[in-house]
């Protein structure tokens, strides 16, 4: 298999690298413009191996796209790269539809000429796998339902409304033309590597610089958590084994409010990395003005790749959350230089 991960020096692209850089029957194609939080240094484990690719690219440049197909004989099209973080989407709209909407826009029609010009057997391999998020389907009350492949689409923000229309995309390009489609919808992703403005990694190094632990509103609003290194597991089987023209949601089963998460990270950092004067971590937890239109629950119903694929999640959120503290702890040298940048007008992991 010739795979090509777009936004594969992300978060959760760059485990998706990590997980098929391991395998002896993949080359590893990973696309990425390099962006805010594009980080190389995310799949510096890959770089070693012989069946691992480097590409800086935008999946906007519909040429480039398909001049690298066709270079590299693509047959799996993984496609991570967007933007992704909700506040951003708030302050600044433009990006989104820019990268999410237009850009798998382009990426489709490169994929579907790269298609087009394979021979039976490969367009008969071929998958283009589309990444995307259970924040298209709106949100849930806090004591009732899961989010299905059925769910309607009901988009709350700018984020997941550029994510519920390239979707709709994908499944039209599926539907219209034939390209060999399959999407997946995850929920909250953590872990090693996650951008150090997303909830946990904030929380956890803010913690570790004595920074305040910012919280919107009362904190309960509920999210089911997926371990990242679980997620790129899933969606590599999505990738190679799903149906096309099928959708899979993916999830951890492991909702917390988000008053229940910062409160873990607190208590396990007391007994990870104790506060001088014997001091709790929980002492620095702040409540702030909740965010425009903050979803208040999501829930993942994941039975349908747990019955068709196979697939199940290894960490608990007790356990991979303790993992990723571990990571952080150890890997200084990865977030501290993006804690330090600043960039005019943009958020970073040390604002709150």
């Amino acid at each position: 298999m010739q795979i090509l991960v777009t936004g594969g020096a992300g978060f959760i692209g760059s485990a998706v690298v990590r997980l098929l850089a391991e395998r002896d029957d993949a080359v590893v194609v990973n696309v990425d413009k390099l962006t805010y939080a594009g980080n190389l240094s995310s799949v510096a484990s890959a770089q070693t191996s012989g069946r691992y690719r480097f590409y800086q690219a935008d999946i906007c440049d519909r040429d480039a796209m398909l001049d690298i197909m066709r270079q590299e004989d693509i047959t799996h099209v993984m496609h991570l790269a967007a933007e992704s973080h909700v506040d951003r989407s708030i302050d600044g709209p433009a990006a989104f539809i820019e990268t999410n909407v237009v850009g798998t826009f382009r990426l489709l029609d490169a994929a579907l000429t790269h298609w087009r010009g394979l021979s039976s057997d490969r367009q008969e391999a071929f998958r283009f796998h589309h990444i995307s998020t259970d924040e298209v389907f709106g949100d849930l009350p806090f004591d009732s339902g899961v989010f299905t492949e059925t769910t309607p689409y009901a988009p709350s923000s700018p984020y997941s409304a550029s994510k519920a229309g390239s979707d709709h995309l994908v499944r039209a390009w599926h539907h219209t033309y034939g390209l060999p489609a399959v999407l997946s919808n995850c929920s909250n992703n953590y872990g090693p590597y996650h951008f150090p403005e997303k909830l946990i990694p904030l929380v956890i190094l803010n913690a570790l610089h004595e920074k305040p632990l910012p919280i919107y509103g009362k904190g309960a609003n509920v999210r089911d958590w997926l371990y990242v290194e679980d997620h790129a597991r899933a969606l590599a089987l999505v990738a190679t084994s799903g149906v096309p023209g099928e959708s899979y949601n993916i999830g951890g089963r492991a909702e917390r409010t988000n008053l229940s998460v910062v409160q873990t990270i607190c208590d396990l950092l007391d007994a990870k990395r104790p506060r001088a004067a014997g001091k709790s971590y929980r002492d620095l937890m702040t409540f702030v003005t909740d965010r425009p239109g903050h979803d208040r629950r999501y829930a993942i119903d994941a039975s349908k790749i747990e019955r068709e694929l196979g697939w199940l999640p290894v960490e608990t959120f007790d356990s991979g959350l303790s993992k990723t503290i571990d990571w952080y702890l150890a890997n200084e040298a990865w977030w501290r230089p993006i804690r330090e940048k600043t960039y005019a007008g943009e958020r970073l992991g040390q604002v709150a």
